[in-house]
């Protein structure tokens, strides 16, 4: 619990630190690359170790549904990046993704992962804007979008209700048990 909550404080502090300005766009860049790797390889690598195939299957489509729909945005709408690379700044892919990641895992598995989940992907999507990347109304259109995605294709992880479709060449069905 510790470990979280300084998480949560670090991240708060290096964003809103007095010495933040003085950190340079690579640096703010790599940041959130690393930012948005770690929430993406935790919302699928901890279903996996939990032997949830279920909360990974979810966890592939709402990152897949974030991933289509800033891209998507992002061809439709050509709005220039702060720093003038390119046409591809709205809405925030990074931010898109760390979102989904979070709250993939908040929903999942409870708060306990999900808060600092969520504290890493709104450094994620600060990183992007210190990184001189995206503007604010891109990060809050990808946070939105992650959020969106996360929520529709997540359930709540119970491992006392199993559910399991089958079919055979005469019959469907769907078997259940519950523990307890």
């Amino acid at each position: 619990m510790k470990s979280r909550i300084f998480t949560f404080l670090f991240s708060i502090w290096l964003f809103y630190s007095p010495n933040a300005s003085a950190v340079s766009d690579k640096t703010w860049a790599n940041i959130s690359d690393v930012g948005v790797a770690t929430l993406i390889g935790g919302s699928l690598i901890l279903p996996v170790a939990k032997d949830d195939w279920e909360g990974a299957r979810q966890a592939v489509y709402s990152l897949g549904t974030a991933t289509g729909i800033s891209q998507l945005g992002k061809a439709v709408i050509h709005a220039e990046r702060p720093d003038q690379s390119d046409n591809n700044s709205f809405p925030s892919g990074h931010t898109s993704l760390a979102f989904a990641s979070a709250t993939t895992i908040y929903k999942r598995y409870g708060w306990e992962v999900g808060m600092p989940a969520y504290a890493l992907a709104t450094l994620t999507g600060s990183a992007r804007v210190g990184a001189n990347k995206h503007y604010w109304r891109d990060v809050i259109a990808g946070a939105a979008i992650g959020i969106g995605s996360g929520w529709f294709f997540t359930d709540a992880f119970n491992n006392k209700v199993q559910l399991m479709p089958w079919a055979d060449s005469k019959s469907v069905g769907i078997e259940g048990s519950v523990a307890w």
